[in-house]
């Protein structure tokens, strides 16, 4: 790894970092920038659960710092998308360099719309036990068997589930997403770990950038308008990404 290629993953790992907490979309920049740099699609797919692990980790214990609660809400949240993770990883490791490709490009496109996509002001209230029916086990499961798959825009679904479906506030929406993200991950990359795909160089550079990002995002109130100006970049970054996938 050249000193611009670990400058490269520091950069692109810390705006992933910071958009993953606020919002959803880091996985479009940071799996890509992996195969770019020359690794095979499954080894990036596997080298890219560490910095998602570790990102996880730095922003679990800023919410916990905070004072975020419902930690045992979301471990139970966690249980059917530990399951799905499994499965999805399984499947990833078995679908052709080629197919998976397109997979990314096409996941890409239909994620970059709906981060387009304006969020509706709902009425929320907050999540209790009570509400934890088998459909949202059930759909805890298939984001688990999508992010063991391919993890990018997984917070995209966490939104419709959690913010669309279930009316929890957006800011509980990031704490329950990045601790069961945490808890799914890591039975995930055990299993690109045990098949040798994961290869720790780029990982731990990506993940240090990550870390940085999830971070600065915990602490950042930011304005609509600077939220507004992060969605935009990090839209026009994923065009160029389609676009160079394309056109390889």
């Amino acid at each position: 790894m050249t000193l611009l290629e670990a400058l490269a993953l520091l950069g692109i790992g810390t705006l992933a970092g910071f958009i993953n907490v606020l919002s959803a979309g880091g996985s479009m920049l940071t799996l890509p920038i992996l195969m770019f740099l020359g690794l095979p699609p499954q080894a990036a797919n596997g080298t890219n659960r560490v910095s998602i692990a570790l990102q996880s980790v730095s922003a679990v214990v800023s919410f916990l710092r905070a004072g975020a609660r419902h930690i045992g809400l979301s471990l139970r949240l966690a249980v059917p998308a530990v399951l799905g993770s499994l499965l999805g990883a399984w499947l990833a490791l078995r679908v052709s360099d080629a197919l998976f490709e397109a997979i990314l490009i096409g996941v890409m496109a239909v994620a970059a719309v709906l981060m387009l996509l304006p969020q509706p002001r709902l009425a929320t209230r907050p999540l209790t036990a009570e509400r934890l029916t088998p459909a949202v086990y059930l759909a805890m499961f298939v984001i688990g068997v999508y992010g063991g798959f391919i993890q990018v825009g997984v917070g995209i679904l966490f939104i419709v589930v959690l913010y669309r479906l279930l009316r929890i506030d957006l800011a509980q929406v990031n704490v329950f997403k990045v601790l069961i993200v945490l808890v799914y991950t890591l039975p995930a990359l055990g299993m690109f770990l045990f098949q040798d795909q994961v290869r720790w160089g780029y990982g731990l550079v990506l993940a240090a950038g990550s870390m940085l990002g999830a971070w600065l995002a915990v602490q950042v109130n930011m304005s609509p308008r600077g939220a507004l100006w992060v969605k935009w970049l990090t839209l026009a970054v994923i065009v160029a990404i389609i676009l160079r996938l394309l056109l390889a």
